[in-house]
């Protein structure tokens, strides 16, 4: 008796198993409770193939994610000073760097643009005494996790990237005093040489709070006060 109930039980595995099989490369077979793990609600990156007992071909191997409309603006809330500091940056990037930097979603220009970013000397982050320690600390912040592994800590070109032979031709930002800060910003959201777009991963304000982080390692008395005032330079570039 034990047998035959081995035997049965074996055989039930066995047909299991071969009724899993099919020759469809893109099944993953039978699912044990897919509402466990297919959500009824649409959710990004889900194939809605299959739901639960619903099969419905047309939506097989598509992404539920939908790209927004070009040309949309996220939402930074009600704070006028926020929601300006994020809009669209007024010079377009250079229509080659659709194939150089794979740069997408963006309107192009045929001109240099970099050039005419030259032109734009406004950090529109003011630099305060009362912000400015909490600009610098954030800078910081934001300048090590998204900057140092090529520029280096201190800004000097000497980040591990460059140091392991990764990159080269990394400046250091002391002999870059010239750069205006549209051409900073410019850089950095759009790309520049080796260095790609930064557009997805920080937002602008960052990237304002960042240049401002920099123009610390061009001169020590940037973002200081009363006697210990930046220099002239270095005002007219953060007003």
């Amino acid at each position: 008796m034990k047998m035959n109930f081995k035997a049965i039980v074996s055989l039930s595995f066995t047909v299991v198993a071969l009724s899993s099989c099919v020759t469809d490369p893109d099944s993953s077979g039978y699912e044990y409770m897919p509402d466990m793990y297919r959500s009824a609600a649409i959710e990004p990156y889900v194939d809605y193939g299959q739901v639960k007992e619903r099969i419905n071909p047309e939506l097989a191997g598509k992404l539920s994610a939908m790209v927004p409309p070009f040309g949309s603006i996220p939402y930074f809330g009600t704070d006028s000073t926020m929601v300006a500091l994020n809009m669209p940056f007024p010079i377009l990037p250079n229509s080659a760097f659709k194939l150089t930097h794979d740069l997408r979603g963006f309107d192009f220009s045929d001109e240099d643009t970099y050039m005419l970013a030259a032109n734009y000397t406004t950090n529109p982050l003011k630099l305060t005494a009362e912000n400015a320690d909490k600009l610098f600390d954030d800078g910081k912040v934001l300048y090590n996790h998204n900057c140092s592994q090529c520029h280096g800590e201190k800004g000097d070109g000497k980040g591990p990237m460059v140091e392991n032979d990764l990159f080269s031709g990394v400046p250091d930002y002391a002999d870059k005093k010239e750069l205006s800060n549209g051409q900073m910003f410019y850089s950095i959201y759009y790309g520049k040489g080796a260095m790609g777009s930064h557009a997805s991963i920080i937002n602008k304000k960052e990237i304002w709070t960042i240049i401002h982080y920099i123009r610390k390692f061009q001169d020590e008395n940037y973002g200081k006060f009363g006697e210990a005032a930046a220099s002239t330079e270095t005002t007219d570039a953060a007003n």
